[in-house]
Formats: structure tokens, sequence, C-alpha cells
């Protein structure tokens, strides 16, 4: 059952950000998916108009979201999109970041650009979240240091190969992405690892990486898991992403079994209830 994490080790104080202060409560934290795109692949199109984009970041934080994850280029793992420059992308962005900012949940801004990063970390953002850990665009460990904001940096591949060993490449990953941030002078402690579900794996490295997320952990830093409504949900039980909600509640009790102290969804309040119950029962016994 989930019982109280252990707090995370780190080199050095942790320098307090809101992201540190919601760790420090040493709970399952709950991130809520706000795509602000027309091709995304759970719910791409959905919240492209300002208000509906503002009534959806006010459910999931009435939901229970401890952290709002906002992004306007879709990152799809599975390919077909296509890019979108940086003008469009913070096009998107302007009507809502701000705004959502404002509210006082931390917002973390989705973005392989490091300036796009960098106008929305000055718009409010308060954590960076590149698909790339800082490995496609140069720029981007700088931008992450300058601001001093903590970075949640992804495991990712152009391509999934069924022939690695799919935990020795993200370990291998990491390695480089924490070198590259600390050449940059990203602090250590405003590091967040994710392995990237679905992002260049198979169905089955998915699931090896939520079974071996522990493995992680010797790198002393938080882990991140996004399994929600993920495409290898759909190769054990044939289903359209808005149907997995009980495979993404599945895979995030296990994660957080495993190790993983956020947990990044679209179904908000549906995956804090699991969290909950699930930590209730951890007590009783």
């Amino acid at each position: 059952m989930i019982a109280a994490r252990q707090p995370i080790a780190h080199a050095e104080p942790a320098r307090d950000t809101p992201l540190s202060r919601l760790l420090a409560m040493r709970r399952p934290l709950v991130m809520g998916v706000l795509n602000i795109t027309p091709d995304s692949f759970s719910d791409g199109g959905k919240f492209l108009d300002r208000d509906q984009a503002m009534a959806q970041a006010w459910r999931m934080i009435e939901g229970g979201a401890d952290i709002i994850d906002i992004g306007a280029e879709s990152s799809r793992p599975y390919g077909g999109q296509r890019p979108v420059d940086q003008d469009d992308e913070q096009r998107r962005l302007e009507p809502v970041l701000a705004r959502i900012a404002a509210i006082g949940v931390p917002v973390s801004i989705d973005t392989v650009k490091a300036k796009v990063a960098d106008w929305a970390l000055r718009q409010g953002a308060t954590i960076a979240n590149d698909v790339w850990g800082l490995q496609r665009d140069p720029d981007m460990a700088g931008v992450v240091a300058a601001h001093g904001v903590p970075v949640i940096v992804m495991h990712n591949r152009d391509a999934a190969d069924p022939a690695i060993d799919i935990m020795a490449d993200i370990d291998a990953f990491f390695t480089r992405s924490l070198s590259i941030a600390d050449a940059a002078g990203v602090a250590r402690q405003n590091i967040v690892l994710d392995p990237g579900i679905g992002f260049g794996k198979t169905p089955e490295q998915s699931m090896t990486a939520i079974r071996e997320l522990g493995r992680l952990k010797r790198f002393g830093l938080p882990i991140l898991l996004g399994a929600s409504r993920k495409r290898f949900i759909n190769s054990v039980v044939p289903s359209e992403p808005d149907q997995r909600i009980g495979g993404s509640i599945a895979s995030h009790l296990i994660g957080v079994e495993n190790g993983a102290v956020i947990v990044r969804v679209h179904d908000v309040a549906e995956t804090v209830q699991a969290l909950r119950v699930a930590a209730a029962i951890g007590r009783a016994q």
C-alpha cells in the first residue's frame, strides 16, 4: 500500500520553490494536464478556447490538482504531429497562462523550446517541463538555471527499439541530462526525473519502466510518472484514450509504490480519490 514516502536525499539544501514546498508534504502530488493544442493524442482541441481552458484548469484544481501542466505544442509520442513555431506556441498560451498562474496553484510549462520556456516563466510559470530532457534545445538548461526553477527532465527517443535494454537507455540518458544541467548551473535539487512512458518505447518497454521505476532512485531525485491514457494500456485492454482511466490509475498506483512522487494525469479527481483511498488503506494496516 502507499505509505508516507521518505525524504528525497539531496547533496545540498533544497531551495525554497513552490515545488519543494509541495514535495515537503511527503505525499504523492497530482499534476493535471492542460493541452492547449488541436492535436494532442487524448484531448486535442478541447481547450483551445480561453474560457474552456480556464474552466478545465478550475475543474482540475477543485479535483485536487497540486500542479497544472500547460502545453501548447503536442508532444504526442506516436508521431504525426506538426511542429509549432515559437510565435504560434506563445499565441496559444498567452490568453490563459498568466491567468492560471495567478490562481496560485504552481504552473509548469510543457515545451521543448528555450525561448518559450523563458517567456512562460516570466508570465508566472514556476516549473519547466522538457520532454527532451535538456538535450534538444541547447539553450534550455541555461534558461532553467537563469530562472532558478525546477525542471522536469524526461527520457525520450526518436523511435522505439524493442531490442534495447530500456532501463539502461533511461539511465544513460539521465546521466547525460544531469551533466548538461550541471554544466549550465542548474541546481541538482531543482531536477525531477520522468522516464517518459510511451515516448520512444514499445508498450512492453513502457510497462517495464513502470515496474522498474525504483531503479531510478539511485539518482537521489524526485520521480514523476506520466502514464495517463497512454497507448500501452490499449495493448493490454483495447480502448480509446478517454476510456483508459482504469489503466491509468492502476499504473500510477503501482508507480507511486515504486517511487514516483508526482503523477501527471488527465483525470485529476479520479486519481486523487484513488491515491487517498490507497493511502488510507495503508494507514489502516
